[in-house]
């Protein structure tokens, strides 16, 4: 592992903050509503902007949180699976992306880039990077699935031939709801530990993935958003973020990090959507658009 230099870090915040008003301003040129920018402190130290929008005529709910955080004591969502870093102070800072539209036809995505530092005193910091993308969606087009793995294999192709592969099953197997025994989703990448690798290129892939994130998605939106729906189709979709609530609440590492970390609750639910439904045995109809989501889509498969 190579050194980290604070000028470095500081770096990644810059292209983090920058990142958060890309992504804000791609959204903008779909959605009559803006955005609100919610300033916070953390009292252990550091901060944040959490920017929202909701109940817009394009989507129900978007959160795009920028988190810059200081810590005593890394939180068991972190030391359970690397125990070299108890007892060392860190700085963990990132922008997360969740995205709920009102129209089914366009998936839920998410994404996430962060960059952790553990100190120690009298011993070097131990840095990494993580992150990742994936996709929810609720009515499938192949063309959507295509593409948004077409543009993960074309970051990921520069930085060696099996990383796609690598990531692509790390997010197959990380976004899986054990309980139901289904996908949440048709993946993406995703990664933590990024390390093997220098600080700066290190620091490139996670750029690439936030671009690729812009390059995925924008069109995806920009095919869909405009298609009409029926009520049945709206409620098939609230139905299915129930899937998306019980991962982010069962499951999610980055949901428990920030509660154990005692991080600002509203920031860290932002993933919820605004309305999500329940129904006890739900039935799909065997040959519906709906039974092919789960026998086409919500299965790990090759898409590119």
């Amino acid at each position: 592992m190579s050194e980290i230099k604070p000028t470095e870090i500081e770096q990644v915040r810059e292209f983090l903050l920058n990142l958060q008003s890309k992504i804000i301003s791609m959204l903008e040129t779909f959605d009559n509503t803006k955005f609100i920018d919610d300033k916070w402190d953390r009292s252990e130290g550091g901060g944040g902007i959490t920017c929202l929008l909701e109940n817009g005529s394009v989507f129900d709910k978007v959160g795009v949180n920028f988190s810059d955080i200081l810590g005593d004591k890394l939180p068991a969502a972190a030391t359970n699976i690397r125990p070299d870093l108890q007892g060392r102070n860190y700085r963990a800072m990132g922008v997360s992306v969740v995205s709920h539209p009102k129209n089914p036809n366009v998936p839920t995505v998410h994404l996430n880039v962060r960059l952790f530092v553990a100190f120690k005193k009298d011993s070097d910091p131990i840095w990494w990077f993580g992150g990742g993308f994936d996709m929810t969606p609720y009515y499938g087009y192949e063309e959507d699935a295509i593409h948004w793995h077409k543009t993960a294999y074309d970051l990921c192709e520069p930085y060696g031939k099996n990383i796609y592969e690598e990531y692509k099953k790390n997010c197959d197997d990380y976004f899986f709801i054990k309980h139901r025994k289904e996908s949440r989703g048709i993946g993406g990448i995703f990664f933590d530990d990024l390390n093997i690798w220098d600080f700066s290129k290190c620091f490139n892939f996670i750029k690439d993935v936030g671009h690729g994130f812009l390059t995925a998605y924008e069109p995806i939106i920009k095919k869909r958003f405009e298609i009409p729906f029926s009520e049945k189709q709206k409620d098939f979709q609230l139905y299915r973020r129930g899937r998306y609530v019980e991962f982010n609440l069962v499951y999610d590492r980055g949901t428990l990090f920030g509660l154990q970390s005692n991080g600002r609750t509203e920031s860290i639910l932002m993933s919820m959507p605004p309305l999500v439904k329940w129904d006890y045995d739900y039935k799909i109809v065997k040959g519906s658009e709906e039974d092919n989501l789960y026998k086409n889509f919500l299965i790990p498969k090759k898409w590119y």
